[in-house]
């Protein structure tokens, strides 16, 4: 039988998906920017390596508790009219960090209230994101043909990580030449360069809910209920949450860098960048050799290696084997993030991807932020090193108890 050749850039032929993933690229890369330079300044006011972790908290929290109802939201009302009303909140409070950080202004505050109003500004933030991200996460959907949804998984997943290098990448280099400020104004111009990708996207029609309608807490339980029962969706979200909760190191790369490797700032820097180089090229690689004709086996596969690779870091005392083990668990990482992506576009129905998308992303945003707190916590308590390897083994644990435990869905199609 004749093979028909997949073509590697289906997705990219609908203009209006362009328009959603270079404009979720682009609020990516302003969110990180942000987030880099205003945690720069605060550690320059307080010197207090704390006042950084609550930047993320700050965010993650309203999030967490917001994201349910964004995806009950989405499924019910237009997806391109709420994310267009979430980038003008976000848009506003960036506007308002800069007022708030202005010389001038922030001389009249005290120290105190100077970090309570940043983090009020951007715990508004991560409200807004809460609405933002199951919005545009279901949306995709609406975008393309459903025999390209793996494709289009590929290419937000590329987009995204794009924007996630580039900001903190330049972030930096913008502080240092043109100062907080005028920073914070580029910030500014990529969000309403955002909204202007926004508004060419058209609207999009509302799918018909099954059965009579019902109150927001009964959604909200249907969609959390139909995750639990998609097998393949709940141990997909599990192992992804397990992965970062208990196999993310990145939080505590600066004990590496100092401590055990000894390579300073320069070696930090290149070892915070080497998971999303491997993150990046490999879903390029995704584009032209999809990891979702044999879904399920390839996220076993890419789980197992990511829990290898980080009991590999853990003990690795060379420098540039550090580097490839971050490399590869950023590559691994990454094909998950395609299988999952797709899994989220094709098995829920339209009408429910809204709110399954958001349980989704409060496992996600659970994971990294609290994954976070969890590794430096373990390495306060145990050392570095076990608190890693200890990571890197209930990773290969979990792995081992899904795989005994969803043997059944290895034949699952998802193209």
């Amino acid at each position: 039988m004749k093979t028909i050749p997949t073509d590697p850039y289906a997705a990219l032929r609908y203009p209006e998906f362009v328009s959603l993933i270079t404009a979720n690229s682009l609020i990516t890369a302003a969110i990180m920017i942000q987030e880099v330079v205003i945690g720069y300044e605060l550690y320059k006011l307080t010197h207090d390596p704390l006042s950084l972790g609550f930047i993320g908290l700050a965010e993650a929290l309203p999030y967490i508790s917001i994201a349910l109802f964004g995806g009950h939201y989405a499924d019910r009302k237009d997806k391109r009219t709420i994310m267009q009303i979430s980038q003008s909140v976000i848009l506003c409070c960036s506007l308002g960090l800069i007022w708030v950080m202005y010389p001038e202004h922030r001389s009249q505050f005290s120290t105190t209230t100077l970090l309570l109003t940043v983090y009020g500004v951007l715990a508004a933030i991560g409200f807004a994101k809460g609405f933002y991200s199951p919005a545009s996460s279901s949306l995709k959907a609406f975008l393309t043909p459903r025999e390209v949804y793996s494709n289009a998984a590929t290419w937000s997943s590329t987009f995204w990580q794009v924007g996630a290098i580039a900001g903190p990448g330049i972030a930096g280099f913008l502080y240092a030449y043109f100062g907080l400020i005028n920073t914070l104004w580029v910030v500014v111009a990529l969000f309403m360069i955002g909204q202007v990708l926004l508004a060419m996207i058209s609207k999009k029609p509302i799918p018909e809910t099954m059965g009579p309608a019902i109150d927001v807490w009964q959604s909200i339980k249907e969609g959390i209920k139909f995750v639990y029962e998609k097998k393949i969706l709940f141990y997909a979200t599990s192992l992804d949450l397990a992965a970062v909760l208990f196999g993310g190191v990145i939080a505590i790369l600066p004990v590496f860098a100092e401590d055990i490797l000894k390579v300073g700032a320069e070696g930090l820097g290149i070892m915070r960048a080497a998971p999303s180089v491997g993150a990046v090229l490999t879903i390029f690689a995704t584009a032209y050799y999809t990891p979702t004709r044999n879904a399920w086996r390839n996220m076993l596969i890419a789980v197992a290696g990511f829990g290898l690779a980080t009991l590999v870091f853990a003990v690795s005392t060379n420098f540039w084997l550090s580097v490839l083990m971050l490399f590869l668990t950023g590559a691994f990482d990454a094909i998950s993030v395609v299988i999952r992506q797709t899994i989220l576009q094709v098995v829920p129905p339209d009408h429910m991807r809204g709110r399954v998308i958001s349980v989704n992303s409060v496992f996600i945003s659970s994971s990294n932020e609290i994954g976070a707190f969890e590794s430096g916590l373990a390495a306060k308590l145990m050392g570095t090193v076990p608190s890693v390897l200890l990571g890197g083994g209930l990773t290969m644990v979990i792995v081992t108890w899904v795989w005994l435990r969803s043997k059944e869905l290895f034949g699952v199609k998802l193209t």
